[in-house]
């Protein structure tokens, strides 16, 4: 990465793990990054599709699992040990500035896993249901951005790890939800 951008992302990190820093968000936003504070979007989106949608709605679930499995493998297992850069928390460079409020992990930082795959999913979700639901971009959006916002604020993730797993993401949801539009539930 040239040095200009290098140092533009982490002028950015500190931005948000420092200079927002402030009570409530130190107490609410590692709960936002943990899938398990989100399992009640996760029932909600399963009991919706099963009782409103029947049999299409097994299909929409199953491109969801697809869509979510793509964009974790490919982000995870693929391209974060080709790039191997440091997360944030574990980069001698950001030690003495960074303010851990989890911790840190061993993988690596590049792209995103939480950014590529909430956004691969909130891009599918809108692609599928955008016709029926006008609303559902604003709240799967919000999710997703709130998702990332935290990855960054506790200091686990650089912006454009960040930026760049919510494109991919938004590219893998796409495509799924192209799939399932045209070839599983054209009439959504």
């Amino acid at each position: 990465m040239p040095d200009y951008l290098l140092q533009l992302d982490r002028k950015l990190f500190y931005f948000f793990n420092h200079t927002l820093s402030n009570r409530f968000f130190d107490w609410i936003m590692p709960f936002l990054r943990y899938p398990q504070f989100w399992i009640p979007v996760y029932v909600f989106i399963l009991i919706f599709c099963l009782a409103r949608y029947k049999k299409q709605g097994v299909i929409i679930l199953l491109l969801l699992v697809a869509t979510f499995a793509v964009s974790d493998y490919t982000s995870a297992h693929i391209a974060k040990p080709l790039v191997k850069r440091l997360r944030p928390c574990n980069d001698p460079a950001m030690a003495q500035t960074i303010i851990r409020r989890v911790d840190c992990g061993t993988g690596y930082s590049f792209p995103s896993s939480h950014a590529s795959n909430h956004f691969a999913i909130a891009v599918f979700l809108i692609a599928v249901f955008h016709k029926r639901w006008k609303w559902i971009w604003f709240w799967c959006l919000l999710w997703a951005v709130l998702v990332c916002f935290a990855q960054l604020y506790v200091g686990v993730h650089y912006p454009i790890d960040i930026l760049t797993g919510a494109v991919y993401g938004t590219l893998v949801g796409y495509l799924f939800g192209s799939v399932i539009k045209r070839k599983f539930v054209p009439d959504f």
